[in-house]
């Protein structure tokens, strides 16, 4: 085994573990960690991966071990007996031989053996599949960004056909992700190895795009020592196959989000119906109200029950939220706002950003919840007022943005427009943006523009001494603070720097903003359908559990009063007690309405609105079930 020189520079913890685990990392078992290794981009190396790992494994077999010879010896002997009496009379084999009896200590050791093993095991077996994960994840980034990056590299490459000042533009681009920090990748390898080809392959042997980014790689370098033409021929043609794999991508996504829209329905709506099952149930089987001993208190079967419905919607509502979120397309994600620095900026900016208004809006839902305690509501529903107090602000922000946000894409498809046909008749830049801010009405983006026109007509550089167009352009894409203004605009920048031909670059960047404006709308009206999908599901178990309060609830009480009067009827009397059980209707209903307004939310513009999805839907089936009088 080759001695890791990292390790030199290793705690003490770690260069302990080094030294006694690191022999692992050449073990035939961990071949396929080390190719998912390679592939997930982590800087440590393999062997204090898998050092850290084993040590991880030994501490959680001890501390497994060590909680169950203490469980297992505290267990009553006929419950041990039990258990072996089951296992003795119901495995083939087992059954017809007669095993020695073992004392408690000794099964506590052998149980605890057993756990620490298997708990050792799973954690190593976990080490793997987090690996795996890792890679997936930088797999699926990549392909998402890839096309974008070889679309941008073909604009580059028209005017300028050096490799690696392509691959180092490329790089710089944040909006790339994934793609960009691959190649960046490259050429550090590239510089160390001394050949770009040989970074090239490097990148392509270990990246999990097998089937993306790795044939590219390789067939860059090979068009690229052909020549300007054959380059240019190769992205051109390599944009265009990728694209179409990416829209073949998004239709199976588009697949999977129908499936996820009926599951979320089903998944939903079962718990409540069973909570109403039960409950009408309950008369008629009286083992459903045995007591049971729970480390939050006694309660009930149908308790027990209830509390698991409750939990199971909203985990149901943020698994169903999380998997609308994962399935959107990475180029067509919702922004992600950034709160500014200092209270005071963060007060001044909490009517337009919602990352701000996530946090003023604590003070209010806190006075909120301080003034209906001492009002007297209960704990349920003052925790629920004060997340709308919270929530609906936040996402009324957050829907304010959103509106300015799309205003303003739909004004720089118009600029971009406007500019190209400007440039065109062979105007310079600078005094194409001119004419588009006097002559052209953009609404929200009017300001923005002639801040850009303003700024492009001074002639003097940076203090930095970059570029004049360069800054102008960075600083017109910030203010405007959009995805499609970053993917589209902001690439202006490079391909300019690079000494590509004006008219070639605005003439792609009009196709390359009309092709996103037009997936963004369609993404859009999708996305809307399960947004709507949402909406019904609540309010169908709305309908559902408030009908059943008016009409059920109080016809199974009398029946439960009759059976408590007669000797001759097995009901259970205590089974339906109105006002607990209208109590957990509308806690469920609430839990329910909750997660369908997360699932409607994120699947409109994401976690924001999401807040104001939940609120609303919270409020709404506070006023009914309280204007009806069975909360």
């Amino acid at each position: 085994m080759s001695v890791d020189h990292s390790s030199r520079r290793l705690g003490t913890v770690d260069k302990g573990l080094y030294a006694l685990f690191s022999r692992h990392a050449d073990s035939p078992s961990h071949d396929r960690d080390r190719q998912r290794y390679r592939s997930t981009g982590l800087t440590t190396s393999f062997e204090v991966f898998i050092a850290r790992l084993y040590g991880l494994g030994w501490l959680a077999g001890i501390a497994v071990s060590v909680l169950a010879f203490a469980g297992t010896s505290v267990l009553p002997p006929s419950l041990i007996e039990g258990i072996f009496g089951f296992f003795g009379r119901g495995l083939p084999i087992i059954n017809q031989l007669s095993l020695p009896s073992f004392g408690q200590a000794s099964l506590a050791a052998v149980v605890s053996l057993a756990a620490g093993g298997l708990a050792r095991w799973l954690v190593i077996r976990a080490g793997g599949w987090y690996l795996s994960r890792l890679a997936a994840a930088r797999r699926d980034g990549i392909e998402r960004t890839l096309p974008g990056a070889v679309r941008y590299m073909r604009v580059l490459a028209s005017g300028n056909s050096d490799t690696r000042e392509l691959l180092a533009r490329v790089a710089e681009q944040e909006a790339y992700g994934a793609t960009a920090d691959s190649l960046q990748d490259a050429l550090n390898r590239a510089a160390l190895a001394g050949s770009l080809d040989e970074g090239l392959s490097l990148v392509a042997r270990d990246t999990p795009s097998r089937d993306g980014l790795a044939p590219f790689l390789l067939k860059l370098s090979e068009h690229a020592s052909q020549g300007s033409d054959s380059l240019e021929s190769y992205l051109r043609m390599e944009s265009r196959l990728l694209s179409h794999k990416q829209e073949r991508a998004h239709q199976r996504a588009t697949g999977y989000l129908e499936l996820l829209a009926e599951l979320f329905v089903v998944v939903l709506i079962f718990p409540a119906l069973m909570v109403l099952i039960l409950t009408v149930a309950g008369v008629l089987s009286p083992g459903l109200s045995e007591p049971v001993a729970t480390p939050f208190g006694r309660t009930t079967v149908r308790g027990v029950i209830f509390a698991a419905s409750l939990l199971f919607v909203l985990v149901a509502g943020l698994g169903g939220a999380w998997a609308v979120s994962a399935l959107r397309p990475t180029d067509h994600a919702t922004p992600s706002y950034e709160r500014p620095e200092g209270v005071v900026a963060v007060v001044r900016t909490a009517g337009q950003n919602p990352a701000s208004a996530a946090l003023v809006c604590l003070l209010p839902a806190a006075a909120v919840v301080s003034v209906l305690t001492v009002l007297g509501y209960g704990i349920a529903n003052t925790l629920l007022l004060g997340y709308v107090a919270y929530s609906i602000p936040v996402g009324v922000v957050s829907v304010r943005r959103a509106r300015i946000d799309d205003a303003k894409d739909r004004e720089i498809r118009d600029f971009v427009h406007a500019i190209s046909g400007h440039v065109s008749l062979g105007r310079p830049f600078p005094d194409a943006v001119q004419r588009v801010a006097r002559e052209v009405d953009l609404g929200p983006l009017q300001s923005d523009v002639e801040a850009l026109a303003f700024n492009l007509s001074l002639t003097t550089g940076t203090a930095d001494g970059d570029d004049v167009r360069a800054a102008a352009l960075d600083r017109f894409v910030a203010r405007i603070g959009t995805p499609l203004a970053s993917q589209t605009v902001g690439l202006v920048v490079g391909a300019l720097e690079a000494g590509s031909d004006t008219e070639n670059v605005f003439e792609t960047l009009e196709t390359e903003i009309g092709r996103l404006y037009h997936e963004r709308k369609t993404l859009r009206s999708r996305m809307l359908v399960y947004a709507a999908v949402g909406w019904t599901t609540a309010l169908l178990v709305v309908g559902i559990i408030v009908a059943v309060n008016l009409t059920v609830l109080d016809s199974f009480s009398q029946l439960s009063g009759v059976a408590g009067s007669s000797s001759e009827m097995a009901l259970d009397p205590s089974a339906v007690q109105p006002a607990r059980d209208r109590f957990r209707f509308y806690l469920i209903a609430q839990a329910t309405v909750m997660a369908c307004g997360w699932f409607a939310g994120v699947a409109s513009r994401g976690k924001y609105e999401a807040l104001l999805h939940s609120g609303g839907l919270v409020a709404i089936t506070y006023l009914v079930f309280t204007g009806l009088g069975v909360a």
